[in-house]
């Protein structure tokens, strides 16, 4: 209880330091401000109850531990110490606690904060670049210098209240999450580029670990890891998760930013951090044969465009297929890739639009060939709204490289949701529907009425390898059966309601009495039609 108190204390803080700058810019500027100074507190809060506690000075405060930093500044092996335990060591003037005293005193000047980011980020590649997006001369802040010092400073401020490093368990990391989440929210169809909701992200790892156990250790791959949220959820399934090693790719460097701040807050070592900003289609990576991952997750920007040079035909991620997915969608490109990289006793899951289960030419082509493979181990859909970039259902394909048969397992949870209070248009998976989607698959059953069916090789292709669901998934809700005696007689009784009315009406009109003529012509047409009309 007391975890998740401090929990939601931590997340109602950090969300409420935004408002410093919500009115400024949309949420997908402000959110680099806020992670990125989030970030720098926890890097330097640590630092300095780390100095503190090999200085041997326990359970003290920052403002403490700051004074323990000046007053050992001559003691070489104590800084050195912290510095290899850290990999980073930030010079007094310039941690937080400082920043924060100058903010609090009127004397922080921007330049400050910059210097401390660029000798941070010489520190090493761990930290290179992390803070490129960090304007702090931008005219979203304020138009002139002292506007935008007293925006940064504001929110240095705000944060500055906030207890970040003695935090118990991953409650900093959830923090984190919690405000990449409402940034997506915010931030609409901008959010498809850094955000998968949590409880999609927990349905793709958990389905990769079905029958699988990874207590000595695992590797998963995202290739199109966005903020690492997807990749991070194996640390809550996976047994000793300190022996995960991460593989994701992002081609935004903004958002590859992002995953590495996000990683490093969930406490993941920087030893088991492979991370890459790059173009995963144009260029394949991972390329050493060692690196098969035991999962791969993804849920890449759909229907995307993509070169579909003829030289990837020789590319062994697409060459045994003989053709290329089109240009103008790159759903099966992004597909394929991460199967080539799957370990042969491993299990991928990817999140794709429904097209890719029945459209045909190139793309119906590669189906085929998964499906003659036995490849594809089941297909999962999905509601509608639950993403906040697209409002279009889509579809949790499975694959694996081991299976001993070629059927497919069809499960339709398209309509087992909750809707978002706060967003209308916003849906939402329940635990309840993510732990029942599980226990289908790990089940296998040949039919669940209405939501899932197990599909043979041979069915499949009397249907021509279309894998839509409802081809295999009968939801069809008949209506109910109308009595046609009740029927008549309502007909009979409204009948007989509306010439009552009438002859009230009509009553009413001829007891009106006036000298003007053309007012009771005027009545009497009104009668006239309306006695037509009600025949």
């Amino acid at each position: 209880m007391a975890e998740e108190n401090s929990k939601v204390s931590l997340q109602s803080g950090l969300f409420a330091a935004a408002d410093v700058l919500r009115s400024k810019m949309d949420a997908n500027e402000y959110k680099n401000y806020l992670l990125g100074t989030v970030f720098y507190k926890y890097l330097s809060d640590q630092q300095l109850y780390k100095l503190a506690e090999d200085a041997g000075e326990d359970d003290v405060t920052l403002d403490k531990a700051q004074k323990i930093y000046e007053e050992n500044l001559e003691e070489e092996d104590l800084l050195e110490e912290v510095k290899d335990e850290l990999g980073y060591l930030i010079e007094p003037e310039y941690t937080y606690t400082k920043i924060l005293d100058n903010a609090n005193d009127g004397s922080f000047q921007l330049n400050q904060l910059g210097d401390a980011f660029n000798k941070l980020e010489s520190q090493g590649s761990s930290f290179e670049g992390l803070f490129d997006d960090y304007d702090l001369y931008s005219k979203r802040l304020g138009q002139n210098l002292q506007k935008q010092t007293d925006t940064i400073a504001g929110v240095i401020k705000a944060i500055g209240k906030l207890e970040l490093v003695k935090t118990p368990g991953d409650t900093l990391g959830d923090a984190y999450e919690y405000l990449i989440s409402q940034f997506a929210s915010e931030s609409g169809k901008k959010a498809g580029e850094f955000y998968t909701p949590q409880e999609v992200s927990e349905l793709l790892a958990r389905l990769t670990l079905v029958g699988k156990d990874y207590s000595s250790g695992m590797s998963v791959y995202d290739p199109a890891m966005g903020s690492g949220s997807l990749l991070l959820n194996f640390r809550k399934y996976v047994p000793n998760s300190s022996r995960i090693t991460y593989y994701g790719q992002e081609i935004n460097t903004s958002t590859f930013n992002l995953a590495r701040m996000n990683m490093i807050l969930h406490h993941v070592d920087l030893a088991n951090q492979k991370l890459r900003n790059g173009d995963t289609l144009d260029e394949d990576w991972p390329a050493e044969e060692t690196t098969n991952f035991d999962s791969v997750v993804m849920n890449p920007p759909y229907s995307l465009k993509w070169s579909a040079d003829k030289g990837f035909l020789d590319d062994p991620r697409f060459s045994k297929y003989g053709v290329l997915p089109p240009k103008s969608k790159a759903d099966y490109a992004f597909l394929l890739h991460g199967f080539y990289h799957l370990k042969h006793s491993g299990a991928m899951a990817i999140v794709l639009p429904h097209g890719i289960l029945f459209r045909g030419a190139a793309e119906g082509k590669i189906r085929q060939k998964l499906l003659e493979e036995g490849a594809i181990d089941a297909v999962i859909g999905l509601p509608a709204n639950l993403f906040y970039s697209t409002g279009i259902p889509t579809t949790i394909v499975v694959l694996k490289k081991d299976k001993q048969d070629r059927s497919v397992l069809f499960i339709d949870a398209s309509k087992e949701f909750e809707k978002v209070k706060t967003q209308k248009t916003q849906n939402k998976l329940r635990q309840e529907d993510i732990d029942k989607i599980l226990k289908i698959y790990e089940e296998q059953p040949a039919d669940v009425e209405k939501y899932a069916h197990l599909a043979s090789f041979d069915e499949i292709k009397e249907n021509d390898f279309n894998l839509n669901i409802p081809r295999y998934v009968d939801t069809f809700e008949p209506e109910p059966e109308i009595d046609l005696r009740d029927v008549a007689k309502e007909l009979r009784d409204i009948d007989q309601q509306i010439n009552e009315n009438e002859k009230e009406l009509v009553g009413m009109l001829k007891e009106l009495t006036s000298s003007d003529d053309d007012i009771m012509a005027g009545l009497q047409s009104i009668i006239e039609d309306f006695e037509e009309e009600t025949r």
